[in-house]
């Protein structure tokens, strides 16, 4: 599976997910400092299912209707941290199939999906 894995998120989730067999394009690897705008329409050309912590690509994709090909937003506490590469693994053994379309909110005990608009 195609990925692209926003700077804030641990560079220890891109290496499981390359352990994994993922083609995983990492933006502070690519190119830090991109901006939100430029990641969500890099992801959405090249057809990978952007991973995140930042609040602000449910605002672009919701409200100002940004296409998006697929997200994972990923909601932990910091003293969670441990959670977010398990949880991910399970969302990805479990949903592969949907990611594509929707806006998906992992969090410690869920995973709540949400069609994007296209």
């Amino acid at each position: 599976m195609k990925f692209c894995v926003d700077e804030c998120c641990n560079i220890e989730l891109v290496r499981h997910l390359r352990l994994e067999g993922h083609d995983v394009l990492y933006i502070a690897q690519y190119k830090p400092g991109t901006i939100d705008n430029e990641i969500l329409l890099k992801a959405f050309n090249e057809k990978r299912i952007l991973i995140t912590e930042d609040k602000d690509f449910g605002e672009l994709v919701h409200r100002l209707k940004k296409p998006a090909y697929g997200i994972v937003f990923l909601r932990f506490e910091v003293h969670e941290r441990h959670l977010k590469w398990p949880r991910l693994k399970q969302l990805i053994d479990r949903y592969e199939a949907k990611l594509e379309g929707h806006f998906v909110v992992v969090d410690n005990q869920k995973f709540r999906f949400r069609p994007l608009k296209t």
